[in-house]
This record gives C-alpha cells, sequence and structure tokens, in this order.
C-alpha cells in the first residue's frame, strides 16, 4: 500500500525558529518527515514551507491535525496555511473549445495514471471536442456562450461543478473569458495557457505577427486566472528557440507543443499541492 501523507504548506512573517517549531510538531507526534523545503523573501520578510509527513504512526488523529496546528501554531505566530491527504485525489474539470492538442495531453496522462487526480467533467462552448471525451469516458456538458448568455450559462456551469465537487479548473485552451463573478467562486483554483507574445503579439493570430518580426523564440505561459486578464500568478513559463527558417506553420506547430507541456508541468505541480500563492506571485517548491 502507498504511504498515508500529510501536506502542509504554509506562508508567514519570516520569524527565529518557526522551521524548527513546525518540524518538532511532526517529530513529537512520531512522524516522519519525507519532504522539506523552505524559502525566504527577505525584501518582503516572509517565509514559506511545504512539508510532507508519513502518517502510519502519527499520534494526532487525522481530522484533528488541522485543528491541532492551527491552535498550536498558526495563531500564534500568524501563519496561514492549508493541509492536504495524499488519498484524498483532487477533482479536475478541463474547459475546452475547438483546439484539442492541450485537452489530448491531459488526458494521455490521465488515462496513463502519471496524475493522482479525477475527471468528472469536462465543459465546454462548443461540440467539436465531445468525440475525445466519449473516447475517454468523460461527461461532456456543451454550454454555448454569447453576450447574452453568458451570465445565465457560467451559472449553470458553476452548479455543474459544485454537482461534481471540482477542486480546480484547467483551461485547456478555452477560448472564453471568464468572468469575475465565475473566478469569485474558484480563486486561485482555475489554471490557464497562453502564448508569451501577449501583449505584444496579441489578437487572433500571434504566431503570423511573430513571423513577420522574425521572432527567434517563442514562449508559453501558465498561470493562476484572476480579474484581470492573463495577468494572475505564473506557475510555469518556457521558450523554444525560433531561426528564420521556420514558417508560419512551424510556429504554431512548436507553440502547440509548448503549450501543452507547459500547462500539463503547472497542471502537475497544483495537483502535487507544489504552488503557493502570495501577492499575485507564487512560489513553486521543486
Amino acid at each position: 500500500m502507498s504511504t498515508q501523507k500529510a501536506i502542509l504548506l504554509l506562508h508567514c512573517p519570516d520569524q527565529t525558529g518557526i522551521l524548527a517549531k513546525v518540524t518538532e510538531f511532526v517529530n513529537e507526534n512520531k512522524g516522519n518527515i519525507l519532504y522539506l523545503d523552505q524559502y525566504v523573501d527577505r525584501e518582503e520578510s516572509l517565509f514559506y514551507m511545504r512539508l510532507e509527513w508519513d502518517l502510519k504512526q502519527f499520534t494526532i488523529p487525522k481530522d484533528k491535525i488541522e485543528e491541532y496546528f492551527n491552535t498550536l501554531f498558526a495563531k500564534k505566530y500568524k501563519l496561514n496555511f492549508q493541509l492536504y491527504f495524499s488519498e484524498q485525489k483532487p477533482k479536475m474539470a478541463l474547459f475546452v473549445s475547438k483546439m484539442s492538442h492541450c485537452l489530448f495531453d491531459i488526458l494521455a496522462r490521465y488515462a496513463a495514471g502519471e496524475w493522482e487526480v479525477e475527471i468528472p467533467c469536462i465543459i465546454s462552448n462548443h461540440q467539436t471536442l465531445e468525440p475525445i471525451a466519449k473516447k475517454f469516458g468523460i461527461p461532456f456538458h456543451y454550454h454555448p456562450i454569447t453576450a447574452k448568455t453568458k451570465a445565465e450559462e457560467e451559472k449553470k456551469e458553476i452548479q455543474i461543478l459544485k454537482k461534481y465537487n471540482i477542486d480546480f479548473i484547467v483551461l485547456a485552451r478555452y477560448m472564453q473569458i471568464l468572468s469575475e463573478n465565475f473566478i469569485s467562486h474558484f480563486p486561485n483554483k482555475v489554471i490557464n495557457i497562453h502564448h508569451s507574445f501577449l501583449p505584444a503579439f496579441a489578437g487572433a493570430k500571434p504566431y503570423h505577427a511573430a513571423h513577420k518580426r522574425g521572432v527567434k523564440i517563442i514562449g508559453a505561459t501558465s498561470h493562476y486566472v484572476t480579474t484581470e486578464l492573463d495577468a494572475g500568478p505564473i506557475i510555469v513559463q518556457d521558450v523554444t528557440k525560433i531561426s528564420h527558417k521556420d514558417t508560419v506553420q512551424n510556429l504554431v506547430c512548436k507553440g502547440r507543443d509548448l503549450e501543452k507541456i507547459v500547462l500539463s508541468q503547472a497542471v502537475y505541480k497544483h495537483i502535487q499541492h507544489k504552488v503557493l500563492v502570495y501577492n499575485n506571485r507564487t512560489v513553486v517548491f521543486s
């Protein structure tokens, strides 16, 4: 059987002895530490930490750990923390439109068992990708959106997400801007991908514009969605080289390859609870 683990993410004002206090809490209660990573932002005087420990011999019941930690440490040291358990698979909803490259990459990893995650549903504003959802046996929900129907359709989508107890959402090239109301239901729980030309090459054909300018690299950025378009906390970024020999079609192909890789890397980090958001920035633990 796999090891039952607790995963703790926290940040707080930097202070002497905080690392020792937290690890002491685990050790004194017979927890075996499996992973520890910490970072101090000296400019902001903030301490960030991710800790995993084995629960096999831990003396505090699992359902009481959060209460104990909050009472003993969080209030005293002004800690902001989230506690997760390894056997609880997060539930991920996929939002798509017509492009399939990111969807196929995510579903391939899911089907191969690379990720400890459940995908209860796929939601789309087009029916184009419904056959893919059926192929993988995942319920597909079609919600066509116009300016007039947007509020009502998003309300229906939120109801579906609540029905499935969705933990987070991945926009796998979903070509709709989410409303402020929708985003408010899932703070730092909606992951998006976009090409890194924004805003320099905004518009419907960024790769055509980039080719015209003779770019030497193209990039992709995965981030959490906020009310400011494509300006949320960044999780993963990467680039690939371009030369004068590359055609527009080459740029499009390379860009899509990069998008699906960067998005999947961001999703994997989120599933592992290795991303901590603070002040529109992220600390992404190794």
